[in-house]
């Protein structure tokens, strides 16, 4: 099943069970979809690992504008935003854990030779191209750093 099929379940689901929260997130979920598939002028199916990618793009700028009114002390503002991020998070595949994302980039330390910083291009492509969506590039970059750094 698409995910556009899975979307618009989960939207007659948040209607029936009048949840705005819900429907306002998958409701943008939709809307980035459909932009996508239409931005070439004609209309197109786009690939499932582009539709990871724009599942998380959405992710990333819910859980930023919610740091953002945070820090600003506006909870108010921050708790919808954590909210839709995590209605938006149920459609994307299971989440590397640290641990096993840290493994992987020994693995490609190990495997590319890298030694220094100017290696990390090198390391973070083959760990990103590993694993593929199931983890976020600010801790594969937080672990690289890490390692590359000693």
């Amino acid at each position: 099943m698409s995910l556009s099929v899975k979307i618009m379940d989960a939207m007659k689901m948040a209607m029936k069970s009048k949840d705005t929260l819900a429907l306002q997130a998958l409701r943008s979920v939709k809307s980035a979809i459909l932009l996508a598939q239409t931005q070439g002028g004609a209309k197109q199916d786009i690939s499932p690992e582009d539709e990871i990618k724009l599942l998380q793009k959405l992710v990333k700028q819910r859980k930023d504008s919610a740091a953002i009114f945070s820090t600003q002390g506006r909870s108010d503002l921050a708790d919808p935003e954590l909210a839709e991020a995590a209605v938006i998070e149920q459609f994307l595949p299971q989440q590397l854990s640290e641990v096993e994302v840290a493994a992987m980039v020994d693995k490609a330390i190990e495997a590319t030779g890298a030694s220094a910083m100017a290696d990390m291009g090198k390391v973070m492509g083959m760990v990103t191209k590993e694993v593929s969506g199931r983890a976020d590039g600010k801790t594969i970059s937080t672990l690289v750093k890490a390692r590359l750094s000693n």
